[in-house]
């Protein structure tokens, strides 16, 4: 597989070193240099998830990884179920919270470090990455006791719930995690600055386990052909899909999907008050605001770092951005479609209601809809109960770290703690 750096195109690489590497030279993201299509769309998803996921990913990849190994490995990290739920009358919900951390993130999560143990070639290895909410969980699990890996997680200290905190916060051994006194998009700058430091990623082995790594992308294309295969074929035929929308890099898999001949109509980006892109999609003008905080904690994202790869791709394919629907919901449109959807007999968390509602809304005659639920409503247990009036058991995953105590070192807002904490891995 030959990928080029979206900044600066002269720099191509494997699909093994863009794992490894992460990021391009100026901090520019890699982008396939060319994309299968797949002409036998119902025979694919005829398949099991691990063998159609080793199919398309196979296509892709090509032969850096061998077929047989490829399956083993996805069989390995796609160990859970992704169901399709009826909710309406023309609309599904697909759950992606069913993996071990009880977020969509555990797709990308698990195969990357699938990835990285089979080209790791004994060498050092340090993840650096951060997280809104759901990736620390879902990374610092997939590495976690990996030998020969230590994984350090940004994220910003007081704006992720409880629960999410927990699940990756309590773990300790080789996963560190830094609760920054700042925002998310500071948090991810800082993480940029240090893939900027070329004596720093040398002596750390750094790399990068957000979903700027393309095997975390590649891994998220195989759930949006899962809920196709279990779609009926009027369903599949004119398919609405509204993704919740933070770092952009679930939506940019799944355009990724429809470029490789997944009979997905249109989608829709929904997010949350930091509206960066259905603002700019409206006027042309990108003006990333202040990022404020929202009940939809894992979207409250002003500056995507995937946002890049979807103009790449409307590019490489002659698509209008225009064509991607968008828009927003603040937090009181939140939790009104949180209560219409337990009206419903569904239950449901700020992320996934908020793309309910957007498709609810933009659905027109005739078309049916999916929307992504991205997270298990008890990672959102205090909003969740607050706001429906109720109370929610907590799933065995949630449970066993509920009462542990927090193993994070707060810091400031400042590149140079990060880099003395990834330099005493050494």
């Amino acid at each position: 597989m030959q990928l080029y750096n979206i900044k600066d195109a002269s720099e191509r690489v494997s699909f093994r070193q863009a794992v490894k590497q992460g990021l391009g030279r100026g901090q520019g993201l890699f982008f396939p240099a060319a994309l299968p299509e797949f002409n036998d769309i119902d025979e694919l998803l005829a398949l099991p998830l691990a063998q159609r996921s080793a199919t398309i990913l196979s296509r892709l990849i090509g032969d850096e990884l061998p077929a047989e190994q490829l399956q083993a490995m996805l069989g390995r990290a796609f160990n859970f179920p992704a169901p399709v739920v009826k909710v309406a009358e023309r609309i599904h919900a697909l759950e992606l919270f069913h993996g071990p951390t009880l977020a969509f993130k555990d797709f990308g999560g698990r195969f990357m470090a699938q990835c990285l143990s089979a080209f790791a070639d004994g060498e050092q290895i340090t993840i650096l990455t951060a997280t809104s909410g759901d990736t620390g969980a879902a990374v610092a699990h997939a590495f976690y006791g990996m030998p020969g890996i230590n994984v350090v997680v940004l994220y910003p200290k007081g704006k992720i719930s409880p629960l999410q905190e927990k699940l990756f916060c309590t773990l300790g051994g080789n996963i560190h995690t830094l609760a920054v006194e700042g925002t998310f998009d500071q948090c991810q700058t800082m993480v940029k600055q240090a893939f900027d430091d070329a004596e720093l990623r040398k002596a750390v082995g750094l790399n990068s386990a957000n979903s700027i790594n393309i095997s975390r992308l590649l891994a998220q294309i195989c759930y949006y052909f899962e809920a196709l295969a279990q779609l009926d074929s009027k369903a599949r035929s004119n398919l609405v899909v509204s993704v919740p929308s933070g770092n952009f890099g679930n939506l940019t898999a799944g355009l990724l999907a429809k470029a490789m001949g997944l009979p997905i109509k249109r989608f829709i980006a929904a997010t949350n008050s930091n509206d960066t892109v259905p603002r700019y999609l409206k006027t042309n003008v990108w003006q990333p605001r202040a990022t404020v905080p929202t009940l939809a904690n894992a979207m409250d994202v002003s500056e995507p770092n995937n946002w890049p790869r979807i103009e790449e791709l409307c590019q490489v394919k002659g698509w209008m951005l225009s064509d991607i629907c968008s828009g927003m919901r603040d937090d009181a449109g939140t939790v009104a479609a949180l209560r219409e959807l337990h009206g419903l007999g569904y239950l449901c968390e700020p992320h996934g209601a908020i793309a309910y509602d957007l498709l609810k809304e933009k659905l027109k005659p005739g078309e049916h809809g999916l929307f992504l639920c991205t997270a298990h409503p008890a990672k959102f247990k205090e909003a969740v109960e607050l706001h429906l009036g109720i109370e929610l058991a907590l799933p065995a995953e949630l449970a066993a770290v509920a009462d542990k105590g927090l193993l994070s070192e707060v810091i400031p807002v400042d590149f140079a703690a990060v880099r003395r904490k990834l330099m005493s891995l050494v």
